[in-house]
């Protein structure tokens, strides 16, 4: 049975499912940053996926980063699985805009994060329910 990671439950805030993928949104207003978390069981890399999932993460992907990259207006995605703090298979997304709070260099312990106000949530969501595929369930929150 799938199971968020304890950490990303707490850092994240839920946007919904692709037919493989949950997709959270970090709760860090400093950047539009989205993750991806394959609904399997046991998985921290990319290669114990089979095949049939490898390629759906990476159409999910896809999908996601032109979606953002469109509605977000990205100077620039940045695409990545670490996986140092957090074991679980997870893919990141995030938009990168040469004015953001780290520009250019990498997101990760650079600002402390500053939450998202439940308005600006709503209005993610509601940006992205306008472009997001029929294979895109939101869920509730």
């Amino acid at each position: 049975m799938f199971a968020l990671d304890p950490r990303l439950e707490q850092d994240t805030l839920p946007i919904g499912d692709f037919p493989l993928s949950r997709l959270l949104l970090s709760n860090d207003s400093n950047y539009p940053w989205f993750i991806l978390v394959p609904r399997r069981e046991d998985v921290s890399e990319l290669f114990q996926l089979d095949v049939a999932d490898q390629l759906q993460l990476w159409r999910e992907t896809t999908e996601l980063a032109e979606t953002l990259k469109d509605s977000f207006d990205a100077d620039k995605l940045n695409v990545a699985t670490l996986g140092n703090v957090v074991s679980q298979l997870h893919m990141h997304v995030i938009v990168r805009k040469r004015d953001d709070a780290a520009w250019p260099a990498p997101v990760w312990g650079k600002h402390p994060a500053k939450p998202y106000s439940v308005d600006e949530v709503t209005f993610i969501r509601e940006r992205l329910r306008s472009v997001l595929t029929n294979d895109f369930t939101f869920l509730e929150g």
